[in-house]
């Protein structure tokens, strides 16, 4: 071979090596120091090499052209958090098949508010509403200049404006002055509100019932304020009084007349009848079925029937509701029922007949009832699972008309799973005569509230007193006993109680019961819980503290709350041993 043409081939080997090793692709990776974690994650997110990260396909060229980007795009990536002076060295490195582009960041000093000029016409800004959203306005003075906080608080402030009737609000000046040589920040902010709005008529689309009857569910009147909590308060009446499937509320700004919004309300039907049935589980009354049938609607007036029947083995009632709702945004509602209860404890059994007729509405932020109610039946109080006359056991018969009046109220952030939360209810009862006079008041109050992120703490509590001319004619309904699953854990249902002078329990004249649970969940489903209830039912002040406590499991079933409970008495006389309790069924 001659040299010229070994010269040659030389050549064109170094010519194929250099093209190999310039069409050679490696892997980048992005390393930031010198800011924190949220920063740096920041910094991260705006660099365009952060998108050749996973990849193998970088090639030299590409590298090298994304590390001179690097340093202006992470000092950009810096100023919306307060940082215009930020200093950025950049590095890159190449060892093996990886390129590492390392970034030192010196972010400076932060560049703060100086001059925070907000402007709200006092017409508006007298408004509750949209004067803390003024108020609550972030940066302050002082502040770094943080341009999340900034625009939140800017919508705060618009959405406040908007809540409270100011359709037309905008703003005549929106700028942010920074000088980087003082690392200072002005916000000049000014608002033109324009008229405020009102509420005009509502006009409804696609309801069954007769002109004029959804009115009663309308929260406000035609020349109220325009309110966007009032147009959510609609929405959820709507939906709540289960007649429709669908409930749609838009104000039609475009067609207001005079700064008066109308509102129009598309609603559509839902299935007429519903039918319910399941099997639980219940240690106070058993195990059991119950079913239902509910008609949503009869007639065009909006009138419901319901229809319920549960068979446990402790317990049968069977019940039938007719509910005539009535005109006004109190939603009042008149409601006539019968029901049969057949109740057979360890203590007492009973079977009763009852009629009621009551009128409930929305009364102060509760649910008020007033009603008159007949009581009619026989019972037996004592031993109950016995037929045989054992001394001591009380029986009769009984037919009592009272009065009723009630009130609840349950507040819960989230009713499948309160966190934070309480519920109320007291009711007050009185007996003119009959078989016998009595008088009597319930208080149930339940109170929770989340410890952290997994744990909870529930408090309960129950009393009860009555006055009475003859407490041999009051059924075991009428009579307070403690113990069981939603009373005093450790003790069977109806348990525990005063006891006639052969021992038996027949239920007194007075109750004071309290419990304290603490609740930890591992997963967003399972817990456990221990507890601790006390109380007593009692005549008199012959009050004696009965006290059980316990361990527990629960579970966030798809059917519901579902608690297990191991209870045992604590320095009883009469019971000893451990006590099973289960229920399923909402926290309120």
């Amino acid at each position: 071979m001659t040299p010229a043409r070994a010269g040659a081939l030389a050549a064109l080997a170094l010519l194929a090596l250099a093209c190999v090793q310039g069409a050679r692709a490696d892997t980048l990776k992005v390393v930031v120091s010198g800011v924190d974690k949220d920063l740096a994650a920041a910094v991260e997110a705006q660099l365009s090499a952060s998108q050749y990260a996973n990849r193998k396909d970088v090639s030299a060229t590409q590298a090298r052209v994304l590390a001179n980007d690097a340093g202006k795009q992470a000092a950009a990536a810096l100023q919306p958090y307060g940082y215009y002076n930020a200093q950025v060295d950049s590095d890159l490195s190449q060892q093996g098949g990886e390129w590492t582009l390392r970034l030192k960041v010196v972010p400076g000093p932060a560049t703060r508010v100086a001059t925070l000029d907000i402007r709200v016409p006092d017409v508006a800004r007298e408004l509750r509403p949209v004067d803390i959203a003024v108020r609550a306005f972030h940066p302050r003075v002082g502040e770094p200049m943080d341009d999340t906080t900034y625009e939140a608080s800017k919508t705060a402030i618009a959405s406040a404006l908007l809540e409270t009737g100011w359709l037309d609000a905008r703003a005549t000046q929106r700028k942010v002055e920074v000088t980087r040589a003082d690392n200072r920040a002005d916000i000049h902010l000014h608002y033109d509100v324009g008229e405020r709005y009102k509420l005009g008529e509502v006009a409804f689309e696609g309801s069954q019932f007769r002109p004029g009857f959804l009115q009663r569910y309308v929260p406000w009147k035609s020349g109220d304020w325009y309110s966007q909590s009032s147009l959510l308060e609609l929405q959820q009446a709507l939906n709540d009084a289960d007649y429709f499937s669908i409930v749609d509320v838009e104000p039609e700004v475009s067609k207001a007349r005079d700064h008066m919004v109308p509102v129009k309300v598309e609603v559509a039907p839902a299935k007429r009848t519903v039918y319910s049935a399941g099997v639980f589980v219940g240690t106070d009354t058993g195990p059991g079925v119950r079913a239902g049938i509910r008609r949503r609607w009869i007639n065009s007036r909006g009138h419901t029937l319901d229809n319920q029947v549960l068979i446990a083995q402790r317990l049968k009632t069977a019940q039938v509701v007719y509910g005539i709702p009535r005109p006004g945004h109190d939603h009042a509602s008149f409601n006539l029922g019968i029901g049969y209860r057949d109740e057979n404890t360890r203590t007492s059994k009973s079977r009763t007949f009852s009629i009621a007729a009551n009128e409930t509405r929305d009364w102060q932020g509760f649910v008020r009832t007033i009603g008159v109610h007949l009581l009619s039946g026989t019972f037996t109080v004592g031993n109950s699972r016995s037929d045989v006359n054992i001394p001591g056991i009380e029986r009769g018969r009984s037919t009592l008309v009272y009065p009723e009046i009630g009130l609840t109220r349950k507040v819960a952030d989230n009713p499948l799973f309160v966190r934070k939360g309480w519920s109320v209810n007291l009711v007050a009862r009185a007996g003119p005569g009959i078989d016998t006079r009595f008088a009597q008041a319930l208080a149930d109050v339940t109170w929770i509230h989340a410890l952290g992120s997994r744990d909870r703490l529930i408090l309960r509590g129950n009393a009860g007193i009555t006055g009475v001319e003859d407490f041999s004619k009051l059924p075991p309904q009428l009579r307070f006993f403690a113990g069981g699953d939603r009373s005093i854990r450790g003790y069977a249902y109806q348990a525990i109680g005063p006891r006639n002078s052969y021992g038996l329990v027949v239920g007194g004249k007075r109750l004071l019961v309290g419990s304290a649970t603490v609740e930890h969940y591992f997963t967003r489903d399972w817990g456990i819980a221990a507890f601790v209830d006390s109380g007593d039912a009692f005549d008199g002040t012959d009050f004696h503290a009965r006290t059980g406590a316990g361990l527990g499991l629960r579970w966030r079933s798809p059917v519901g709350m579902v608690r297990v409970d191991i209870g045992v008495p604590i320095n009883n006389p009469y019971y000893h041993g451990a006590q099973l309790h289960i229920v399923i069924g909402p926290d309120l």
